[in-house]
């Protein structure tokens, strides 16, 4: 299913012929072009719209792998991260070198650069590219930079190079023009296209003109604008590139809201990665844990609240976990997903009410198939759940796998689910956790109960005490 990109930024929105004119006319921009592969599409557009001569220094296509090796060094990889950004720093400091004394006061240098593989001609490679631009947004101004990561949709190779140049086109005239606006910048990027034809699955800003911008932020952006249907950040704050990130490696994912990241959560983990790492398809191999957090959960209150976005963020950091933000909300879409980017094995864990409402047929209406649907595509790749116990506070009893509350008309199939190993009763729980829910911890906090300490890791207690996350008030 498309995407299509909720553009209500309200900005004037102008044709690549037009942006590319635009930066040719700008006097004070001058550079380079340096595209390997599939991307050579971009300078052809500032060649072709006139007014070239005053804007490109130099284009170069190093298409032959030995020859883009002696320029910009050996790669493990072509079309990776690390060789687009060989290639930035490479053309960029040549520029400077090269030009800064004769005309440095006038002039504001850039090095547009992308290395991509777009549709072979049988048809079995990924069709994905790197593109990123390092520019001076003023004459003697440090450097800034902008990468990022695409994945093209179309089936046609010309279809994809025709996509990749109108990209290129709105990065470059992004990086000049909205540097000061990032949020408009991201906004900009799929000017003339639609999230049919391509997705931008990772963006990173960095230097002076970006000294201000978090990336986690910018990451989210994606995903609510549609360029993406998933963004993740490492818990440094750094962006990370799913498919290299995935790449060849199990999975474990915890989807919650981590208002804040409770023990609960932490013992969700480990004791499904206990059981998890087990499986003799997953034994002695670094399992990838990650905590998910969907749109839907972060536009429940209407609007998405971007400290409140912050302060779980945090909290999750605190924790030493990636975040994964998706706007896969049915959990067949997560799987789907995961499994693009790794053929090893994949696990969810959830509680005993999630599964619960795993089963419920009302999510499953816009499919066909419906619930069965549903299922065939979650468990397609023998994708394993782990179902933590609920703790019923009235009652005090305690629901699993073996007492779930299912449908009678579905309760062969969860039957049929869990003796085939798809569904799994987490077993080494700790039972100290059982009583801990994020309500409760959220009620304390803002009431002053210290009690909530002991119920949240101590890196978390300290990131809410010092931030005054979510309506913590200091003595």
């Amino acid at each position: 299913m498309h995407r299509y990109s909720n553009r209500t930024s309200g900005r004037n929105i102008i044709d690549t012929h037009q942006k590319a004119l635009e930066v040719n006319l700008d006097s004070r921009r001058y550079g380079t072009f340096a595209e390997i592969g599939a991307g050579q599409e971009v300078v052809r557009w500032f060649f072709r719209v006139g007014g070239g001569a005053g804007t490109i220094a130099k284009s170069i296509s190093a298409y032959d792998m030995k020859v883009s090796d002696a320029i910009y060094g050996r790669a493990t990889r072509y079309v990776c991260r690390e060789r687009l950004q060989s290639m930035l720093d490479y053309e960029h400091s040549l520029n400077l070198d090269r030009l800064c004394d004769t005309r440095g006061d006038t002039s504001a240098f850039f090095a547009f650069a992308d290395t991509v593989s777009a549709r072979n001609y049988q048809g079995t490679n990924e069709c994905h590219g790197w593109m990123g631009i390092k520019f001076q947004a003023h004459p003697r101004d440090a450097d800034s930079q902008i990468i990022i990561h695409v994945r093209m949709l179309d089936v046609e190779a010309a279809l994809q190079q025709e996509a990749l140049g109108i990209v290129g086109v709105n990065l470059v005239h992004g990086a000049i023009s909205l540097n000061h606006e990032p949020e408009l910048l991201v906004d900009s990027l799929l000017d003339g296209l639609s999230t049919s034809r391509i997705e931008i699955d990772m963006i990173e800003f960095s230097g002076i003109a970006f000294r201000h911008v978090d990336n986690r932020l910018m990451s989210l952006k994606l995903v609510e604008l549609g360029l993406s249907g998933a963004a993740m950040f490492a818990a440094n704050g750094d962006v990370l590139q799913p498919s290299e990130f995935f790449y060849r490696r199990p999975i474990l994912v915890e989807r919650g809201s981590f208002r804040p990241v409770c023990n609960v959560n932490l013992d969700m983990l480990r004791s499904a990665h206990d059981q998890f790492s087990q499986l003799p398809s997953v034994a002695g191999k670094d399992v990838i844990q990650v905590m998910e957090i969907t749109m839907r959960n972060l536009k429940a209150g209407g609007e998405i609240d971007l400290r409140d976005f912050l302060a779980r963020a945090d909290v999750m950091s605190a924790c030493g976990m990636p975040v994964l933000i998706s706007d896969y909300f049915e959990y067949y879409r997560l799987a789907a997903y995961l499994s693009r980017y790794t053929k090893e094995s994949i696990a969810i864990t959830m509680g005993a009410g999630s599964l619960q409402d795993l089963f419920d047929e009302k999510y499953y209406s816009q499919l066909e198939g419906g619930v069965l649907e549903s299922f065939g595509r979650l468990f397609k790749n023998d994708l394993k759940i782990y179902c933590y116990p609920l703790l019923n506070q009235e009652s005090g009893e305690l629901m699993t796998c073996h007492n779930l509350k299912i449908a009678p008309e579905l309760e062969k199939l969860f039957g049929y689910l869990i003796d085939r190993g798809g569904i799994n009763s987490i077993e080494n729980y700790d039972e100290s956790c059982l009583k801990i829910f994020s309500r409760d911890v959220l009620r304390k906090i803002k009431d002053g109960d210290s009690d909530w300490e002991n119920m949240v890791p101590t890196p978390v207690a300290d990131v809410i005490k010092s931030k005054s996350y979510f309506g913590y008030q200091t003595a």
